[in-house]
């Protein structure tokens, strides 16, 4: 029985991360490489614990199901917009200023690609990050990228929820960067003393993520002349397009009235500082 009971653990083991991969496949093939990996690795290391015969039985029947957990949590939320996988969006002619955008967590990077063209239309280069695990602050600064771009005259960094918090990071981490761009966020350090930095916080009014509540109670970490803008009706999942999160807000505005908003003051942030 309990070679049964192994074998079926060896079994899941190997089968969760390809119902993922395949569940998945579209973000998890564009995105960072890490979570490849990653669901190779749980598959190899689950099998080789359930069924190595030293294992002693309650290891073998119980840390692979540890090392699927995370899996779970991890799987991405897909774009539902069709596209490319580009991460550069250049503008036509010179860029005025550029952005590094973070993605919130566990959301596909396309996502936000409709949303960033259009600013970066507007005469921007943008650069969109492919974070590990889809986890911005596991990817570390972005300095590398924008030296990339020797063209790009002056640079703002931000981001979407947790993608927002990273660009604060990397705000603290270069004193060149100029501009702090947060959609649906709010810094964890504090950034109120940073010399020369223009800050812009966009949010949503019907956020369940990010409320109106976390904004304000926050306000003191940013400059005292942060530039604060506020979506009528919006919710946590407005700032891309990865469908309904669970957990958030009502929205009592469109996906598309709110994302014209959204995009306006993300043009008029980086037009500030061009």
């Amino acid at each position: 029985m309990l070679n049964i009971a192994r074998w079926v653990v060896a079994a899941a083991s190997a089968g969760v991360p390809l119902v993922l991969l395949v569940l998945g496949w579209g973000p998890l093939t564009a995105g960072h490489p890490a979570h490849l990996v990653l669901l190779g690795v749980v598959a190899a290391a689950g099998v080789a614990i359930a069924l190595w015969r030293r294992t002693p039985a309650w290891l073998a029947l119980t840390l692979p199901v540890v090392l699927l957990a995370p899996l779970l949590y991890l799987q991405p939320f897909a774009s539902t917009q069709d596209g490319d996988d580009a991460t550069v969006l250049r503008p036509d002619g010179t860029p005025k200023a550029g952005l590094v955008f973070h993605p919130g967590a566990r959301v596909d990077y396309r996502a936000y690609l409709p949303m960033l063209r259009r600013v970066a239309a507007q005469g921007f280069l943008v650069v969109v990050v492919k974070e590990p695990l889809n986890i911005a602050l596991l990817g570390g600064d972005t300095a590398d990228l924008r030296a990339e771009h020797p063209e790009v005259p002056v640079w703002a960094v931000g981001g979407h929820s947790l993608g927002g918090v990273a660009a604060g990071k990397d705000v603290l981490a270069d004193p060149s960067v100029r501009g702090l761009v947060l959609w649906a966020s709010y810094p964890v350090d504090d950034l109120s003393g940073r010399a020369g930095l223009r800050a812009f916080s966009i949010h949503g009014e019907r956020d369940g993520f990010t409320t109106p509540q976390d904004v304000a109670d926050t306000r003191n970490r940013l400059p005292a002349d942060t530039r604060f803008e506020v979506v009528p009706g919006a919710v946590h999942a407005f700032f891309g397009d990865y469908g309904d999160q669970p957990g958030d807000g009502e929205p009592t505005t469109s996906r598309a009235e709110a994302q014209e908003r959204i995009v306006a003051d993300t043009v008029a942030a980086l037009t500030a500082l061009a």
